[in-house]
């Protein structure tokens, strides 16, 4: 006999009220990541205070129903979508209060469910920054979100990812327990993460699995005074890495990618089509250090940046800062000193329009001919990144005849998160119909102008296999993977001591796997 749910809807209904709790085809945008969905959830509930979210937990605990745990919705590993029906979808995108901005003790205390663009704007009112300070989907990405992914972007070419920013957590567990990490676990103030064990790091990486993260503690420092943007173009991939590696090896860069060709010429076609000329002409000169110099980067790019992002196999862009413009030329020029053997220097439109423009609009979820889009990723040691980049070669070459019959294709973007790894990230496209998370993310009139495709399940099946093989590859490498979710390989592959410490924090904090069943493999 079915199991009578009413009961427990009704009390979720009473904790968050009517406008809370949201059922039936209305749950599929939150349902579905931005790679796909697996199974319709029971309720997607949005608790509005830390307090809801406790009793949502005590309530769900009691009828024995799983949770899975969204946060802004900008991820493709399963992380969030639910594995099996009848499990509850906690939405934390209501818990967005930034709490407490506490300059002297250089800290920021947010709701999990606030969203890095509301962070940015709040801190940019008081001079103020967090070290991380959001990914590129910051519009929607949560700070709780980011932290359970261990997300890069802005600020990891100084500070790495967002978890070495984080100083405290507020984490509920599976009975509705709230548990505090960091210095505020023995009734101080958030200020500092290490006392004792680092039980903050615990929870940073866990795609939700060992509790959900209700608040979140970060760093604080003052902004930059100076900054300015620089470019360079590779002939090859060995060329590329070998930039970057030295780049970060002295920490030269406060933020930092690079693109193949296909992604670059991806961009372009993105930016003709949503008509972005205009305001990328505005984004250049606000994001120039003054007027004049804005001028000429903005003359720079109308001679020769398309023709430079069209054409070059490799290029990387780089945002440079300093507490004054002496010490972000001083950077510049030793940039210029590493990587001017092994590339040559081209306009930084690209990284101007990133400072100015830092989260962009959802466009990059679908293709630039509006195919489906999935990213699959690897950090590798650097002595492993040259042997995987022409392994991935001769894997792409044994597939290419039956990816052209599909319409498959790939381009690459890469990033350095620190001095000792390097992140390679392998966009997959391909054609076929878009789902109920795009029409809801992606802006309307873009959406218009876009080609239409009919559902392509031989195509979408292709993918799914070539994700997993590609994660294998990856693994042959020994890389590791952020963002983890349901997608990648993770207690499989620890070691029988590590893995299981991490079951017996499982059994410890979620005796029942209640929460985020099915993520890190648990």
């Amino acid at each position: 006999m079915p199991l009578d749910t009413s009961p427990l809807l009704a009390q979720l209904a009473a904790i968050v009220g009517d406008d809370g709790l949201i059922t039936g085809d209305a749950m599929s945008p939150r349902a579905t990541d931005v790679y796909r969905r697996l199974e319709m959830p029971l309720a997607v509930v949005q608790p509005q205070s830390v307090e809801a979210l406790q009793a949502v937990v005590r309530a769900t605990a009691a009828a024995g129903i799983a949770l899975s745990v969204r946060g802004g919705g900008a991820s493709y590993t399963d992380g969030y979508v639910p594995r099996d029906a009848g499990q509850v979808l906690v939405d934390l995108s209501r818990l967005n209060r930034i709490l407490s901005i506490n300059e002297e003790d250089a800290f920021v205390t947010v709701e999990a469910g606030v969203t890095w663009a509301e962070l940015k704007a709040a801190l940019d009112a008081r001079g103020l920054r967090t070290p991380f300070w959001g990914p590129f989907s910051g519009l929607l990405a949560t700070v709780g979100g980011s932290v359970s992914q261990n997300s890069i972007s802005h600020g990891s070419g100084a500070y790495g990812i967002s978890a070495e920013s984080v100083l405290s957590l507020d984490v509920v567990t599976a009975d509705g327990s709230l548990l505090s990490t960091g210095s505020a676990a023995v009734g101080s103030s958030p200020f500092s993460r290490h006392y004792g064990p680092d039980l903050t790091g615990l929870f940073t990486g866990d795609c939700g699995a060992l509790g959900i993260k209700a608040r979140v503690t970060l760093a604080l420092q003052r902004q930059r005074a100076a900054h300015r943007p620089i470019s360079f173009a590779f002939p090859d991939f060995d060329h590329l890495h070998e930039a970057m590696r030295l780049v970060s090896f002295d920490r030269l860069d406060e933020s930092g990618f690079a693109l193949d060709g296909a992604l670059s010429q991806g961009q372009i076609a993105r930016q003709d089509r949503a008509g972005a000329q205009f305001g990328m002409a505005l984004s250049i000169l606000r994001s120039s250090p003054s007027l004049a110099s804005g001028i000429v980067q903005l003359g720079k790019a109308t001679l020769s940046a398309r023709r430079d992002l069209g054409s070059a196999p490799y290029m990387v862009h780089y945002i440079v800062e300093g507490v004054d413009d002496g010490e972000v030329k001083g950077r510049l020029n030793r940039m210029r000193e590493l990587l001017g053997p092994l590339g040559r220097e081209i306009p930084g439109t690209v990284p101007a329009v990133v400072r100015s423009m830092p989260f962009a609009p959802f466009y990059n979820t679908l293709g630039p001919a509006g195919e489906r889009w999935v990213p699959v990723h690897g950090v590798l040691p650097h002595s492993n990144t040259k042997p995987f980049d022409k392994a991935l070669a001769a894997f792409l070459a044994e597939r290419s005849a039956e990816m052209k019959r599909l319409g498959v294709w790939t381009g690459t973007m890469f990033s350095v998160p620190n001095a000792s790894g390097f992140l390679y990230e392998i966009a997959i496209y391909w054609p076929d119909v878009i789902t109920d998370y795009h029409r809801q993310v992606v802006p309307a009139d873009y959406l218009e102008k876009l080609p239409k495709y009919p559902e392509s399940l031989e195509a979408r099946a292709y993918v799914h296999q070539l994700k997993a093989d590609l994660a294998a590859l990856y693994g042959q490498f020994g890389a590791i993977h952020y963002q983890i979710g349901k997608a990648y390989p993770y207690l499989d592959r620890l070691s029988g001591p590590a893995a299981g410490l991490v079951r017996s924090l499982k059994a410890q904090l979620d005796p029942q796997g209640r929460i985020s069943p099915g993520v890190l493999g648990l």
